[in-house]
């Protein structure tokens, strides 16, 4: 008798989000925009230029940070261990992991998703999953959206558990209930860069391991065999020269008649790459919202961060962070009602600093200045 296998506890409620499945990997070259069908070209578009993967890590970090407040004791101890401890998957614990991963497939793909998992009636973990394995279907509400994904047999289809799903997008369209990427509209600027710096590689190699021309002269008055023989002697003559010169071993080259000897491609010029790369980057830099010099673009030796910019960077990310916080208030307000506990919660974001310490410190004490000023002034003014 053979003893059934005793079932782990989260069998029945599997997470629908992990497969291993992957998506093979396309050409930036033959883009063209199709609504939903371009997920491969941005992760391409990452993977390719470091300026964007560093540029969507550092709007994850700038945009991550908050606390939940709420309204009974109990509930806050236990919501903030929660928070703290929970398992995301691939060796990540914590909500910050969860929301570092689900922001940063909102940035590439214009959409995330995550899942919760429950346990005996009680949120155990929070994982993100690959938004790129699924469909995303509008239901007759238009207020619904279905999640669908692979089963078994490869065949797509609505996922079981559509409650435990989260889902958001970011800046979606009215065409379709997909969001809009980060990178949309960079898939053609990225391919001329990619051209110029594979133009560029492949000069430096041919300029770095040069290649010779040897031409023997007065060779016209010799029968074709004579020439011939001639020429594969230079030939070998000059393939044991660069051979001993490989091991550094000096050796001379001697040859019988006029020889000249030149390094082919030496006459044209390498085209300077610095104006047209700089032009590119631009471009793609302020699709991000980032100041250059944040990823290490040292355009200008004196180059900052203004306070205009820090304004605008600032409401760039305070947008991000209204995209996500509603995914974050499901799960407390679902963990706090599975426990029993009053599920009203509130988030509260951290500040994001952008600014120097010293320039806020002199602005707060103009502030108080001012205002000290006004006092005397009104007090002054009803005497």
């Amino acid at each position: 008798m053979k003893r059934k296998q005793q079932e782990h506890p989260l069998a029945a409620t599997a997470c629908q989000l992990r497969s291993g499945q992957s998506h093979p990997f396309g050409a930036l070259k033959g883009f063209v925009p199709l609504g939903a069908g371009e997920e491969q070209i941005y992760r391409q578009l990452r993977e390719a230029i470091p300026v964007l993967d560093a540029a969507v890590g550092k709007l994850v970090r700038l945009s991550g940070g908050f606390s939940v407040h709420c309204r009974g004791k109990e509930s806050q101890e236990k919501l903030e261990k929660f928070l703290r401890e929970v398992p995301c998957g691939r060796g990540q614990v914590g909500i910050d992991c969860f929301l570092s991963g689900f922001t940063d497939s909102l940035l590439i793909y214009g959409r995330s998703v995550g899942e919760m998992i429950l346990d005996r009636g009680h949120l155990k973990a929070v994982c993100w999953g690959d938004v790129t394995q699924l469909q995303i279907v509008e239901g007759e509400n238009p207020l619904d959206v279905e999640l669908w994904g692979p089963d078994s047999k490869g065949h797509m289809g609505a996922l079981p558990y559509q409650h435990l799903l989260l889902f958001s997008t970011l800046n979606p369209e009215a065409a379709h209930p997909y969001g809009v990427s980060l990178f949309r509209g960079m898939p053609f600027l990225a391919d001329i860069l990619m051209k110029i710096y594979a133009t560029v590689g492949s000069n430096w190699e041919r300029a770095g391991n040069v290649r010779y021309s040897v031409i023997c002269k007065g060779n016209e008055q010799l029968d074709p065999s004579a020439a011939q023989e001639r020429g594969q002697q230079v030939a070998r003559e000059w393939s044991r020269a660069m051979e001993d010169a490989k091991t550094g071993t000096v050796r001379d080259f001697v040859a019988v008649g006029d020889v000249e000897i030149k390094v082919i491609g030496s006459d044209s010029p390498i085209l300077d790459s610095q104006v047209p790369v700089r032009q590119i980057l631009e471009q793609l830099v302020a699709k991000t919202g980032l100041p250059p010099f944040l990823l290490g673009l040292n355009w200008s030796t004196t180059e900052r961060m203004s306070t205009q910019q820090a304004d605008i960077l600032t409401s760039e990310l305070w947008a991000l962070r209204r995209t996500v916080e509603p995914i974050l208030r499901k799960i407390c307000k679902t963990y706090l009602a599975l426990e029993g506990l009053d599920d009203r919660v509130d988030i509260q974001w951290n500040d994001i600093s952008l600014q120097d310490i010293t320039e806020e410190a002199k602005a707060e004490l103009y502030r108080a200045q001012a205002l000290k000023y006004r006092a005397e002034a009104n007090e002054g003014g009803n005497q």
